[in-house]
């Protein structure tokens, strides 16, 4: 049984995930199912509802041409969460350098590590910070390409810092005013399975 937190924590998630399917038109887009047991399972740690709730809804994609969400065991390869972050953490352990480019944080897999959720076409990137053995209290850390060793902090539901990155002008990162109209496009396919798909980003 849900305890009055979880259930907080749940409605909250669900809010944001839906003001977003709102503000892109997905309203009556299909849901993924996702086995969170085995991909939390295989990553060795929980993630946050408000995520969870972000990936069934949406699946891996990008939000008005910037931000690109991951999910787990998509399609599309470039874009799955868990492929990714094993991959990342394999490039890591085998390139010091590379691990400069994070500092001052370490990685994951190395406990309380970023764990990477979504980047951007202009080579942004978009972490939490895993320290927490609650992941929804898990803050969002976003770096651009060029930012040297600035790190912006967001401390609130991923859905939520999606959603300010899209509309809040005054939201680091944000791409307000820049679109006429607000879309999400999926990277993986839709209805019925098409033989003829090829899991890459379309635009």
């Amino acid at each position: 049984m849900e305890t009055a937190e979880t259930a907080e924590t749940a409605e909250t998630a669900a809010q944001w995930s839906e003001k977003l399917a709102a503000l892109t038109g997905r309203e009556a887009a299909a849901r993924r199912v996702i086995d969170w047991p085995a991909v939390e399972a295989r990553l060795g740690l929980a993630l946050p509802t408000d995520y969870k709730r972000l990936a069934e809804r949406f699946g891996s994609g990008v939000f008005d041409g910037y931000p690109q969400l991951r999910a787990p065991d998509t399609p599309s390869g470039r874009y799955d969460l868990v492929e990714d972050a094993e991959r990342l953490g394999e490039m890591l352990a085998a390139d010091e350098w590379l691990r400069e480019i994070y500092r001052p944080y370490p990685v994951f897999p190395a406990a309380g590590g970023l764990l990477q959720w979504a980047d951007s076409v202009q080579a942004d990137g978009f972490f939490w910070l895993t320290g927490s053995a609650d992941p929804d209290t898990w803050p969002v850390l976003a770096r651009s390409r060029d930012g040297a060793d600035e790190w912006e902090r967001f401390d609130g539901p991923t859905g939520e810092f999606v959603h300010r990155v899209l509309t809040d002008h005054r939201q680091p990162f944000s791409v307000a005013g820049f679109v006429d109209a607000h879309i999400f496009r999926t990277y993986e396919p839709e209805g019925e399975p098409d033989p003829g798909w090829e899991a890459e980003p379309h635009w």
